[in-house]
């Protein structure tokens, strides 16, 4: 598959994982009165703490390395979060609630945070 190949099927993916209205002030409701930063308000290069939903779970390669993304979404943004060399990891899967910290990069326009500590949410 070609690079603009994988990007056009991600974009897909994430355009179907997309949520309503409705999801994202439900999401907004349940992550808002916890400790962290909103995804829309998070700065660039500072620590944040952020929590939400994983909306996707995918295995794409960087540079020949693996990498898990995953796009977390607490109804006012979504960031995709970033794992190298890991092909998978117990407990992140679609639908899951976690808190992510760490620091946002940019990259070809997306929000990106790599290798975080995560916290997964009962």
């Amino acid at each position: 598959m070609t690079r603009h190949g994988g990007g056009r099927l991600r974009r897909t993916l994430s355009s179907w994982a997309s949520t309503t209205d409705q999801e994202a002030r439900d999401l907004r409701r349940s992550h808002a009165d916890v400790d962290g930063t909103p995804i829309s308000e998070a700065p660039l290069r500072e620590k944040v703490r952020l929590r939400g939903a994983l909306r996707t779970v995918t295995l794409r390669p960087r540079g020949g390395v693996p990498a898990l993304e995953a796009e977390l979404d607490d109804g006012t943004g979504v960031i995709t979060v970033v794992w190298l060399g890991r092909r998978r990891i117990t407990g992140i899967e679609p639908g899951r609630s976690i808190s992510v910290e760490g620091r946002i990069g940019l990259h070809d326009g997306t929000r990106l945070m790599y290798n975080p500590r995560y916290e997964l949410i009962p």
